[in-house]
């Protein structure tokens, strides 16, 4: 039976280790799953000894790990600070919506014309809870919704490669936590988008669909726009 996840104040108070009793610790998934929570937020420094420390392990298995975060984008190396959590410029970040926007509309077309009832089902559950994320004013849950809510949208699309760069290009801009910053006003327009998208998923009108899609993201847009200057977030120009 798996362990309850253990927490110790290194690398970030909110590191956990979730590797079940008797094996191999779990170092590159909970890395990745600190990151992606956005526990680590961006320029977050790595300290390789110190999270060895913490899984019980030597310095290699961590560095193995930090390099395939590297390879993900997720982890940068910089000269004489070390790992740490990806910090990007606003522009490259503002590039991820854009390739997030082209990779969803090309499987939204593909996704309507396979979905059945069940994926309806799906769509209309998750935006019912970030309705009820948003009453609640559950930030973290809320982002958490947000993507599994585009995910619903695109995966009965049955693309897989598209699913796995769509995904790829969502992780990256993930420290940030950027649905965690907008506004209650924001996130009440995201609803009308939301309800709208569901509306045409849902009638199997895919042209409808794609316009609601491209509407919703010139809205993204604007949101991400009122934190770009934000220095916790991003880098100088």
């Amino acid at each position: 039976m798996a362990a309850s996840p253990r927490r110790r104040s290194i690398f970030a108070s909110r590191l956990v280790n979730t590797t079940p009793d008797g094996e191999q610790p779990r170092v590159l998934p909970d890395l990745r799953r600190a990151i992606l929570d956005g526990d680590e937020p961006p320029g977050t420094v790595i300290p390789i000894d110190a999270v060895a420390r913490f899984f019980g392990v030597s310095q290699i298995p961590v560095r193995e790990s930090l390099k395939i975060l590297t390879g993900e984008g997720l982890v940068e190396h910089r000269p004489h600070i070390g790992y740490r959590v990806t910090k990007l410029r606003f522009e490259e970040f503002r590039e991820m919506y854009d390739v997030r926007q082209a990779l969803e509309t090309s499987a939204l077309r593909a996704a309507v014309q396979h979905a059945a009832i069940e994926d309806d089902r799906l769509v209309g559950s998750i935006h019912e809870a970030l309705a009820e994320a948003t009453r609640r004013g559950d930030e973290k849950s809320y982002h958490a919704q947000s993507r599994r809510f585009h995910m619903a949208l695109i995966t009965p699309s049955g693309m897989q490669r598209l699913l796995r760069m769509y995904e790829s290009a969502w992780n990256i801009t993930e420290p940030a936590r950027p649905m965690a910053r907008v506004s209650e006003a924001g996130r009440a327009q995201f609803h009308g988008d939301h309800d709208r998208m569901v509306d045409a998923f849902v009638a199997r009108d895919a042209d409808r669909l794609i316009a609601e899609s491209m509407h919703h993201y010139g809205h993204l847009r604007d949101a991400i726009a009122m934190f770009a200057d934000d220095p916790d977030v991003f880098l100088g120009p």
